[in-house]
């Protein structure tokens, strides 16, 4: 199901719900009328006691340039969607939804509006799991929004303005010259605010790892990244509190590219199991 979010500040987001396999579509959103916050149009969910029964949603965030409509991102939606229900969307300025994308500034709203429609579905747990600059936004809405059981960042940046790699240069070109935002726009379909960031800068992720805690992170980096190297996914481990996890995989590649089926159903695998643990530890003694 295809529903459109809207953010505090009033951008528009495409996102897509997809309900844990072997239950119905239709299946309830919650154990009373609700109206979810921040839905602007879509096929509403049904509502009633069987939504009580939705356990973890999986939030697919993707990479700069990226669409949950594109074939890449979309065959890992769907693979995550053989282990829990999973809700994905675009970023601002990426595919459908409105406005300009600020390289994972503003996205941390995009996301929040995300999670809470997963808890409006009836989901008890939330993860979300991002993939390069989503992974700088998983961190980053985690200590600054909350409101998720379980963190994964994938190939995501530790730090800002990185210029370290051919890759990343080209990133800069294009998000700084007119002549690479035009290109993005025309060919890529993502929209650069052209204005910037605010002073001082947005929270590092590095720094917002360190604040998650006691929410369960995993960050997932590779040796083979053209973008940001070992060094980067190291960087936000060490910055981050337990409980916490590194997974660095030989041979991996960058983000969503190098992320096949065998991957996907162990971050389903980590999601879950941080995620129970987690709830589990927040419930109060009885």
């Amino acid at each position: 199901m295809t529903v459109t979010l809207v953010t505090e500040d009033g951008v528009l987001i495409d996102a897509v719900h997809l309900p844990p396999q072997g239950r119905p579509p239709q299946e309830l959103a919650a154990a009373q009328e609700l109206v979810p916050l921040g839905l602007a149009s879509g096929e509403p969910e049904s509502t009633g006691p069987a939504a009580l029964q939705r356990d973890l949603a999986l939030v697919i965030v993707h990479g700069f340039t990226m669409s949950w409509q594109r074939q890449l991102s979309w065959r890992i939606v769907q693979r995550f969607n053989h282990s829990a229900g999973v809700v994905s969307f675009d970023f601002r300025g990426h595919g459908r939804s409105t406005g300009f994308s600020t390289l994972g500034d503003k996205e941390i709203d995009d996301l929040d509006v995300a999670v809470r429609y997963a808890r409006e579905l009836g989901y008890q747990r939330v993860a979300t799991i991002g993939f390069s600059m989503g992974g700088s936004v998983v961190l980053r809405h985690a200590a600054l929004r909350g409101g998720v059981d379980a963190v994964i960042s994938v190939s995501g940046p530790g730090r800002w303005f990185y210029r370290g790699t051919v890759a990343m240069r080209r990133v800069h070109l294009a998000a700084e010259r007119r002549i690479g935002r035009w290109f993005c726009k025309q060919v890529l379909n993502t929209r650069i605010s052209p204005d910037g960031w605010p002073t001082p800068d947005p929270l590092p992720p590095a720094e917002a790892a360190a604040l998650i805690t006691p929410t369960p992170v995993l960050i997932v980096h590779g040796d083979k990244d053209i973008y940001f190297p070992p060094d980067h996914g190291q960087q936000l481990y060490d910055a981050a509190r337990e409980p916490k996890e590194l997974w660095m995989l030989s041979g991996f590649g960058h983000a969503e590219r190098y992320t096949d089926d065998a991957l996907v159903d162990r971050l389903a695998a980590w999601a879950d199991k941080a995620s129970t643990a987690f709830r589990a530890e927040e419930q109060p003694a009885t």
